[in-house]
């Protein structure tokens, strides 16, 4: 959809700034704001502030690399989760997706990405040195790899799983319930749940 100039240039700012974010189009992002627009000013202001204190304070925190509001997330310093257990997925969103099913009781591990040469994306883009350091504590027991069913995701799975065979661990991956070529975030609570719950042994040679 084309640039449109509305009457307000200061509407049509708000329009273009919407429209950056991912599935909203113009029109989507007019109703967006025209809906806005209808609340009372202190919302808008609150809401605007929200942004800005989000923007400026959000935190990753320095074991897993979730976000936190401070160094260090509140499912890193729960002591009734199971530290031994690391959950290995490729963003935030994924971490949403599975404490939502209510299923895993161990901790994470968000690599920030997948393996894509396409992209440019390679081993040390990713938060992998930090994953072999948190291995080498000793603490750890087993490994999941609960990465999209994808040809980045398996390769991804076989690469990590290549640098942390020399460790005494268990790898496992997620089962098969999640479709090829499915990302985590859509699939449903209850099959997500279920690939946790039943994930199999990963031997390195299931791509």
């Amino acid at each position: 959809m084309d640039k449109i100039n509305y009457s307000s240039k200061l509407f049509n700012n708000a329009i273009e700034e919407f429209s950056k974010l991912p599935g909203i189009g113009k029109r989507t992002a007019a109703r967006l704001v025209i809906n806005l627009l209808k609340q009372d000013k202190e919302n808008i202001i609150h809401f605007g502030n929200t942004l800005i204190t989000l923007a400026r304070d959000i935190k990753y925190c320095k074991i897993c690399h979730n976000i936190s509001d401070t160094d260090t997330c509140n499912i890193c310093e729960n002591n009734t989760r199971d530290f031994s257990t690391i959950c290995i997925v490729e963003s935030i969103k994924d971490v949403i997706a599975i404490e939502n099913t209510q299923q895993y009781k161990g901790v994470y591990h968000v690599l920030g990405g997948i393996l894509s040469p396409i992209d440019g994306i390679g081993p040390s883009d990713l938060n992998i040195k930090s994953l072999e350091e948190r291995v080498n504590t000793g603490i750890v027991k087993e490994i999941i790899l609960a990465l999209s069913s994808t040809m980045e995701g398996d390769t991804t799975n076989f690469y990590i799983h290549k640098k942390l065979k020399k460790f005494d661990l268990k790898i496992s991956t997620i089962a098969r319930g999640i479709a090829f070529g499915d990302e985590l975030e859509y699939a449903d609570e209850i099959t997500l749940g279920r690939s946790i719950v039943n994930r199999q042994p990963f031997s390195g040679k299931d791509i």
